[in-house]
């Protein structure tokens, strides 16, 4: 499998993180290499959204319901809009290449903890698989963390936290293994809904809730870094 760290060439937080989730990766054994996949800097961030064709769409300031999907969607805490759609940006790159082939996309912030065994989690019927702990990485991550611990299945479908017109996905987007099936529908979603930041995108009311899935097993953790999207 070839598995992909988002580093952000200059930055000390985001380039020091990356080769820890290398050197961690490393030291559980897995049989890939991390590889370093350059992130779309905030200075190119509109630029290459507009070479995409795409627009953003997710509100920056005040919420709102959107009329393609139904969801009420909050603004992100973001001090840098470029910084924002660059991460978008460079997860979408990586879901370009996912269109060949499984891969694994992680952030900066991802460091393994147990050895990945993708071997079991590339036939089920998930298109995108978070292998992240919640814990400290998404909202109400003990209940996500409880209902996980909760289910008799090695992989299940993403617990449900919130009402339904919340977009609810992965526990972040740290690290999750992407099928070419699952890249093919996101991206062609992204053309006919908008750019929205990745966690609020990838959710099971706009894919489905099969469409996503979740390890009992985590094999990542968060760094707890500075967040080079927020600030």
């Amino acid at each position: 499998m070839k598995a992909f760290v988002i580093t952000l060439d200059g930055n000390t937080v985001s380039e020091a993180g990356a080769a820890e989730c290398i050197r961690s990766s490393h030291a559980v054994g897995n049989d890939f290499v991390v590889q370093s996949f350059r992130a779309i800097r905030p200075e190119n961030a509109w630029d290459n959204l507009a070479k995409e064709g795409l627009k953003w769409s997710y509100p920056w300031n005040t919420p709102k319901i959107d009329l393609a999907t139904g969801l009420h969607l909050s603004p992100y805490k973001t001090a840098d809009k470029r910084k924002r759609v660059g991460c978008f940006m460079s997860h979408y790159n990586l879901w370009k290449m996912a269109l060949e082939e499984p891969i694994l996309v992680l952030e900066h912030d991802a460091v393994f903890t147990n050895k990945l065994d993708y071997d079991t989690m590339l036939p089920t019927n998930h298109g995108v698989i978070g292998i992240n702990d919640p814990r400290g990485a998404t909202r109400k991550s003990h209940v996500f963390h409880t209902l996980i611990c909760e289910s008799r299945w090695p992989i299940q479908p993403i617990p449900q936290i919130d009402n339904m017109e919340v977009p609810q996905g992965l526990a972040g987007n740290s690290a999750y293994i992407i099928k070419p099936f699952a890249a093919k529908k996101i991206i062609q979603r992204v053309k006919e809904i908008g750019a929205w930041p990745n966690d609020a995108l990838l959710c099971y009311q706009i894919f489905g809730i099969a469409f996503l899935g979740v390890t009992k097993k985590y094999y990542t953790k968060v760094q707890g870094l500075p967040s080079t999207t927020t600030l």
